[in-house]
């Protein structure tokens, strides 16, 4: 069976050399970059399942790459910085990373995460073992299809990341229930949540971004203050 491809992207050559060994040994098949630059080159001419992208390097940096990469890949991506305030997660993540990692490290750590990533990514994925003849999530004029991980609005093709396509997913398909931010975050994530955690609020807003005509006033994920997030039936 072909090996699942990993894109590292990391300008400290050693760090990069560190994370392939250890996902090289999980049976991965690794290509590094140095640059933001050569890691598009090798998205072009590459079927690659999962990028690990730093966000401090020279020329264009982690984040713009992640918002170039995302106009037309929905792979997941890992984000790595050196930066760890919350804010610093919330911007890479607001960018479209998927899971973000501080350095220094532990690499089983992010094999973990990879793992996670490469998991959910390849369960929603048509070509993958995932969700099939679950028949598509119609709402009002918003179209969700799990068997082929597609997102339509009004006829027109929305393109979300994996995290973003399962919380949605999630809300849709239990229309009428209200989801807590730590239990979207544990059933999406498989992680324990913990206080203080943006990430789930993150994502929302970004989804709502991309599916309502005035994310302040939306149509669709509704806030339930104090409570959380729902899809109206």
């Amino acid at each position: 069976m072909e090996r699942l491809k990993i894109l590292i992207v990391d300008d400290e050559k050693e760090i990069a050399d560190l994370v392939e060994i250890y996902l090289s040994n999980e049976g991965y098949e690794v290509l590094k970059a140095y640059n933001a630059k050569d890691a598009i080159n090798l998205l072009d001419t590459n079927d690659v399942q999962l990028i690990i992208l730093d966000i401090m390097m020279p020329g264009m940096d982690g984040l713009e790459a992640c918002r170039t990469i995302r106009k037309t890949r929905n792979i997941p991506i890992i984000m790595l910085s050196a930066k760890s305030e919350d804010m610093d997660k919330i911007l890479g993540l607001s960018n479209g990373a998927d899971d973000y990692l501080t350095k220094p490290f532990n690499p089983l750590e992010l094999a973990a995460r990879v793992k996670s990533q490469l998991r959910r990514f390849l369960y929603l994925n048509p070509q993958g073992t995932g969700i099939k003849d679950k028949g598509q999530l119609c709402i009002d004029g918003l179209v969700i299809d799990p068997e082929s991980h597609t997102v339509v609005l009004y006829e027109n093709e929305v393109s979300l990341t994996p995290i973003e396509f399962e919380i949605l997913y999630l809300l849709a398909v239990n229309r009428g229930r209200v989801f807590g931010a730590e239990e979207i975050f544990e059933k999406v994530w498989k992680e324990q949540y913990f206080e203080s955690n943006n990430t789930v609020m993150v994502h929302i807003r970004k989804i709502r971004e991309k599916i309502e005509d005035d994310p302040r006033r939306p149509k669709y994920i509704k806030t339930v203050w104090g409570v959380g997030y729902k899809i109206e039936k």
